[in-house]
């Protein structure tokens, strides 16, 4: 079956009905199988019992990654004005999202 050719990004109520027409499922079962594939990323991600790592096979993968804080720095060289001095103000440790495409994601894109 040949692919529509998109104009805009689909909206979430958009993606729900064609995955509902072309599977034959209702719009209310694509909804709750991405509800239950949120809580299950939920699972893997959360800061607590979570393993930090999340994969879609063949799509992506999901990683926490933790950034350890960063203490505050006085009188470091400004890289936009040569000559000045500057602050760098102290950073908390926190934890960011990083998504990366696979094989699989890589190709569709090509």
């Amino acid at each position: 079956m040949a692919a529509k050719k998109l104009e805009k990004p689909m909206t979430k109520s958009a993606l729900f009905a064609e995955i509902a027409e072309n599977t034959g499922l209702t719009k209310k079962d694509v909804a709750a199988v991405f509800d239950e594939l949120t809580n299950i990323i939920h699972r893997h991600l959360k800061k607590r019992g979570g393993v930090g790592v999340f994969t879609l096979p063949g799509l992506l993968k999901i990683k926490a990654v933790k950034k350890p804080a960063r203490p505050a720095k006085k009188g470091v060289p400004n890289p936009f004005k040569p000559g000045e001095l500057m602050d760098i103000p102290a950073k908390p440790a926190t934890v960011k999202v990083k998504v990366t495409p696979l094989k699989k994601l890589k190709e569709m894109a090509l």
